[in-house]
């Protein structure tokens, strides 16, 4: 009786193995091999309704199954463009750099290009912190206007990559604008000068010419001032920054009877420095 109450225990307990082994399985997804067209298909169904991670997943799986049709290499671009819309921009960048790797002479190559630049870009963070992903973006349309300069993406990109360049001449003219507060002139003038030097077409330009002036001012180099005000008068006589150094300058400036004799005489006699 023992012997046959052991049995049953065992056959008991390897029942109930293979029971929870089964509802394990079922977790998972079973594999079933489908059309090409019937996966793609349903991956842009899946995008067309917004599920974007569902149809990422979808465009993933033509290429697993089927990784050698033409189908394949257009889900690769698809699923990055999935990953775009969903805001999963590291995915979307790997998707892009890995189709453009297999397939560089595809006639969508150029959109790819374009859609790894625009990855970066919705990434542009506030000028409060670090711009390495401004630089990313601007590298990244840089890309599209010098490989594809005749395509309506590099026109797209040449517009995004002037408000790219204006974002990063904000940083420098914000860290210039804290130095100059704590009274750390030298630090500030490098900052704007640096604007000057490299975001010569940015809206910064008026602004980093009056601070550079005051900043100049604040250590008693009384040339060095008036040669920049001169610029910012010659350059932007209609900008309010214009008008506000005017009257630091002529009126409590730099204080000398002539100064706004000077002022208008300066403007006039100095040619465009951009």
């Amino acid at each position: 009786m023992l012997r046959k109450a052991s049995a049953k225990n065992v056959i008991a307990a390897c029942g109930l193995a293979l029971l929870l082994a089964a509802c394990s399985s079922d977790d998972k997804p079973e594999y079933v091999e489908r059309p090409v067209s019937e996966l793609y298909n349903g991956a842009q169904d899946l995008l067309d309704a917004k599920e974007y991670q569902k149809a990422a997943e979808a465009f993933d799986e033509v290429e697993r199954q089927h990784p050698y049709s033409v189908w394949a290499t257009k889900a690769t671009l698809m699923s990055a463009y999935a990953y775009y819309q969903d805001n999963k921009y590291d995915d979307a960048i790997t998707a892009i750099d890995r189709f453009i790797s297999l397939h560089p002479a595809n006639p969508d190559v150029p959109y790819a290009y374009y859609l790894k630049a625009l990855s970066y870009y919705e990434q542009i963070s506030d000028v409060g912190r670090d711009q390495q992903m401004t630089q990313h973006a601007m590298d990244s349309l840089d890309d599209v206007i010098r490989r594809f300069p005749d395509s309506q993406y590099a026109r797209d990109a040449k517009l995004k990559k002037d408000l790219t360049v204006d974002h990063l001449a904000g940083k420098e003219m914000s860290v210039g604008r804290y130095y100059q507060d704590r009274g750390e002139y030298l630090a500030a003038i490098n900052r704007f000068k640096s604007v000057l030097d490299k975001y010569q077409t940015t809206t910064h330009v008026p602004e980093a010419l009056a601070r550079l002036t005051e900043s100049y001012l604040a250590l008693g180099l009384d040339g060095e001032a008036k040669r920049t005000a001169s610029v910012l008068g010659h350059n932007f006589p209609g900008s309010p920054w214009y008008e506000d150094f005017y009257d630091l300058l002529v009126g409590d400036g730099l204080n000398t009877r002539e100064s706004e004799s000077w002022w208008h005489s300066t403007t006039t006699a100095l040619g465009d420095w951009f």
